[in-house]
């Protein structure tokens, strides 16, 4: 009995390793750079990133170096795209992928009169947004008084309206910068974001739920502890996993945004350390971020780099104890479950 045998359980990537896999993922493995597809999804993941305040590995953005290289010639190529071309540029500078060519775009785009071919509000407030990034913005209040008018009309919000619900949000992200400043809504905004917290809660939508939970917190608002528990069971849920058969459509936008909700909410997410927002209004207290220990959100795969994937499958079981009016809609809804990444992701019913 002189000889021990040690037998080596697989070592879970860390943090700063499951983020470069992540993003090597996107970057390389789930769509090619040419499809507008591959624009959408690389700016959703870099903006979680970016707003959820994460801390990257000094090689985790290698791989968009040739994309940044490049991103002039894309943007005079592609000026219908300079959205998503802008977002990731001034993402990929701001999280600490050298170059400084974000100022220069900014300024072009904006004396160009991009913004002018957008027919929506809410576009043109995100182009806003970004050319301030860079200080090329130039302030449009009678813009900003026709979506305060939008936000506050709470009627809008208390009827199943996912466009109009997926809009609110996204306007008090532009008005508070990602967190970064006070929007300043009024109690009929928060009202408004309370309704459509609500109406997602009943329809089981984690994806609205969790940008309504981070909208509520940019504007100093802690939401329902109904709703985060929820969010919390459910990003426990998610899971990586091989799928080589190719681009399919799964739940990763319902994983980014979960876990970015959990970021700022005070759990880890996908963020390299806890960051609770919390502003203070004069229409409302000073709300403190409620802190929750969220569950790892990982698994391995054992496949090598982005061979990976995810997949959401809701517990059997939600408790519906806090609220007495929703217990006969305690059935559990699946259409969501068991989705996966694509490029070599694969889902299963």
């Amino acid at each position: 009995m002189s000889n021990v045998i040690s037998i080596g359980a697989p070592r879970r990537p860390n943090l700063a390793q499951r983020q470069s896999l992540l993003l090597e993922s996107f970057a390389r493995h789930r769509r090619r750079a040419d499809d507008v597809y591959w624009l959408k999804e690389n700016a959703e993941i870099l903006n979680v990133l970016a707003t959820g305040g994460a801390t990257l590995g000094p090689q985790a953005l290698t791989i968009y170096e040739a994309f940044y290289r490049s991103i002039e010639e894309r943007l005079r190529f592609f000026p219908q795209y300079y959205r998503f071309l802008l977002s990731i540029c001034l993402d990929l500078e701001d999280l600490g992928l050298p170059g400084g060519k974000g100022e220069a775009l900014c300024h072009w785009a904006q004396r160009s009169k991009l913004s002018a071919s957008e027919l929506s509000d809410l576009q043109r407030a995100e182009a806003e947004r970004l050319f301030a990034r860079r200080g090329a913005a130039v302030r449009d209040r009678a813009l900003e008084d026709r979506l305060r008018a939008f936000i506050c009309h709470s009627e809008t919000f208390a009827l199943p309206n996912k466009k109009a619900a997926y809009e609110l949000t996204h306007i008090v992200f532009y008005l508070s910068n990602y967190g970064s400043q006070c929007p300043g809504l009024s109690k009929s905004a928060i009202t408004s974001l309370e309704f459509a917290a609500l109406m997602a809660f009943l329809d089981q939508d984690i994806d609205l739920l969790s940008e309504v939970c981070v909208a509520l917190r940019f504007a100093g608002v802690v939401p329902s502890e109904v709703w985060e528990d929820w969010l919390t069971q459910a990003l426990g849920e998610f899971v990586l996993s091989a799928a080589p058969d190719g681009a399919v459509n799964d739940c990763y936008h319902q994983y980014l945004v979960t876990s970015w909700w959990a970021g700022i909410s005070g759990g880890q997410g996908i963020l390299a350390h806890r960051c609770a927002v919390v502003w203070k209004s004069r229409d409302m207290p000073p709300a403190k971020a409620r802190s929750a220990r969220f569950p790892n959100c990982f698994t391995s795969s054992g496949r090598p780099e982005a061979e990976t994937g995810v997949r959401c499958a809701f517990c059997s079981k939600t408790s519906w104890r806090k609220i007495s009016i929703l217990s006969c809609a305690a059935r559990h809804d699946r259409r969501h479950s068991s989705m996966l990444f694509s490029k070599g992701f694969r889902g299963r019913r």
